[in-house]
């Protein structure tokens, strides 16, 4: 199956699953609550996408769902609270989610071979599983992923469809904190596709933000739900405690799962990967220690 086909048939899956999930937040129950209304239309949709993964036999078919998903959210909770937000600071949180979901998608598209392709992670999981695969399938590759990105939302439902305080200095640290973070992962992305075109058998990137973090890409998707969190506190200052949760269930992940799977696959691999984690800090950036003469 040819590249654009491919995304054509996960495109198509997308909108039935959106489709799905307004006809509900339309014509559905009311639940009187709005993070709950999106809450259920986000698992509506998230089960369309589930169906077009065992159907296509490839669970790749969420992948896209990660960045796609937000603005629709944020979308609604801001049209359905009939913009109950302050409106600067509705208009900045809006900036931020859509230049992160633009780039984290057409960064997913430019990668996306086809669907003759599924990510290198989901047999692992599947195969772990054994006979109860299908339910590691639902759970752990879709469901799950999508409440950790609810719950990273869930500030964002606070900023934009909740009265709040008027925008001030954490919406400008949150502000630049967002944009730093999705500009790190968009240069971070340019310079590990030019590596891959470029590299010899063997090889393993440590050249430019990659020289600074082993993850920078990961750094950054870090920072960014962590900066929506920073505007969910800046409308509501004394939930503080909790709007965090998100960001916080975003490090888990990354630091108890994917940068672990990632880094054992790259030592089995390509075993001089072990020079550059002896010298390369593995997630926040800083200068590398000093290579360490034979």
């Amino acid at each position: 199956m040819s590249k654009g086909e491919s995304l054509a048939r996960v495109a198509a899956s997308y909108v039935v699953a959106f489709g799905a999930a307004t006809a509900w937040l339309v014509w559905g129950p009311d639940t009187d609550h709005l993070w709950l209304d999106g809450l259920i239309a986000d698992v509506i949709a998230t089960l369309v996408v589930f169906v077009a993964s065992r159907w296509h036999r490839n669970s790749s078919f969420y992948d896209a769902y990660w960045s796609v998903l937000p603005p629709y959210l944020a979308g609604y909770w801001v049209l359905a609270s009939d913009g109950a937000g302050d409106d600067v600071r509705t208009w900045l949180v809006l900036g931020v989610i859509t230049f992160w979901a633009v780039r984290l998608t057409a960064n997913w598209v430019i990668g996306f071979p086809g669907l003759h392709h599924e990510d290198w992670r989901y047999p692992m999981v599947r195969e772990r599983a054994g006979r109860l695969e299908l339910l590691a399938d639902l759970f752990g590759i879709h469901l799950i992923p999508t409440v950790q990105v609810f719950l990273g939302m869930v500030p964002v439902y606070v900023a934009v469809a909740l009265p709040g305080r008027d925008p001030g200095w954490v919406d400008a640290v949150a502000l630049v904190v967002g944009v730093g973070a999705v500009l790190l992962e968009l240069v971070a992305d340019g310079q590990m596709r030019r590596f891959v075109r470029e590299r010899s058998d063997g090889a393993v990137m440590d050249r430019g933000l990659w020289g600074w973090s082993r993850h920078p890409n990961y750094f950054g998707e870090i920072s960014f739900w962590f900066s929506l969190g920073l505007f969910g506190i800046a409308a509501s200052p004394g939930d503080w405690w909790w709007l965090l949760v998100g960001g916080v269930a975003m490090l888990a992940m990354f630091l108890g799962a994917s940068i672990p799977m990632m880094e054992g696959r790259s030592l089995e691999r390509r075993p001089a990967y072990q020079e550059v984690v002896d010298r390369v800090p593995m997630l926040v950036p800083r200068p590398p220690r000093r290579r360490v003469a034979p």
